[in-house]
C-alpha cells in the first residue's frame, strides 16, 4: 500500500510539473486521443487569432477561420511530418486560410495592416495623442500596400508577430536564407517609401 501511495504521488507530481510536447500531444491524438487535441488548441488558440487578425478585420471572421484551421490540422494530422516542429506547420494552414479568404473576395488585406484589436508593433511610435497615433498608423498603412506581398508577408510575421526566420520560413515553406533575404528587402523598401513620403511632406 506505501509503495502504491508513493508512485501516485510521483505520478501526479510528474502530470502537474510538467507539460507534453507536442509531438506528444500529436501523437496521443493520432492514437484517438481527443483530449491531447484539445491541449494543442488551448495551447495555440490565443496567438492563432492573433495572427490572422492581422489580416482579417472583422473577429467575428477571424475566430471562423481559426476554427478551420484547428479542423484541418485535425483532418490532415497523418499528413504531419513528426520530425518538423507542430507550431509553424499550423500557423502555415491559418496564414493560408486567412489570405486565401480575402483572395477569394478580391479584397486588399495589407490596407488594414494595423487595426485596434492588433497588437503594437514595431512601426508604431510611442504617443501621448491618439489621434496622432491614428494619423501615423494610416499613413504607414499607404507606405507598406506599396511593398510587394511576399515581401510584405515576412514583414507582418517577423516584426510584428516575432516569429523567428527559421519558424517563418516553415510557415511560408522557404528557405530560411529566402526568408533573411525577403525580411531586409522589405525593411529597405519600407524605410525607402517612408523617407519618399517625408520628403514630399517637407517640401
Amino acid at each position: 500500500m506505501k509503495t502504491r501511495t508513493i508512485d501516485s504521488v510521483n505520478h501526479m507530481t510528474n502530470e502537474v510539473g510538467t507539460q507534453p510536447s507536442d509531438s506528444r500531444l500529436v501523437e496521443d491524438t493520432r492514437k484517438g486521443d481527443e483530449a491531447a487535441f484539445g491541449q494543442l488548441v488551448r495551447r495555440y488558440e490565443r496567438r492563432l487569432l492573433r495572427v490572422i487578425l492581422r489580416f482579417v478585420t472583422d473577429l467575428d471572421t477571424a475566430d471562423d477561420l481559426a476554427q478551420e484551421t484547428f479542423l484541418r490540422v485535425f483532418e490532415r494530422l497523418d499528413q504531419f511530418d513528426p520530425a518538423r516542429r507542430f507550431g509553424p506547420w499550423l500557423f502555415r494552414i491559418g496564414v493560408n486560410l486567412a489570405m486565401d479568404h480575402h483572395r477569394r473576395k478580391k479584397r486588399r488585406i495589407w490596407s488594414i495592416f494595423f487595426t485596434d484589436r492588433a497588437p503594437e508593433g514595431n512601426f508604431e511610435p510611442a504617443t501621448t495623442d491618439p489621434r496622432a497615433d491614428q494619423d501615423l498608423q494610416q499613413e504607414v498603412r499607404l507606405v507598406i500596400d506599396q511593398i510587394p506581398e511576399k515581401y510584405r508577408t515576412v514583414l507582418i510575421l517577423r516584426d510584428l508577430e516575432n516569429f523567428s526566420t527559421s519558424e517563418i520560413a516553415a510557415i511560408l515553406d522557404r528557405q530560411e536564407t529566402t526568408i533573411r533575404w525577403r525580411l531586409a528587402e522589405a525593411r529597405n523598401r519600407f524605410q525607402a517609401l517612408w523617407a519618399k513620403r517625408e520628403e514630399i511632406d517637407n517640401r
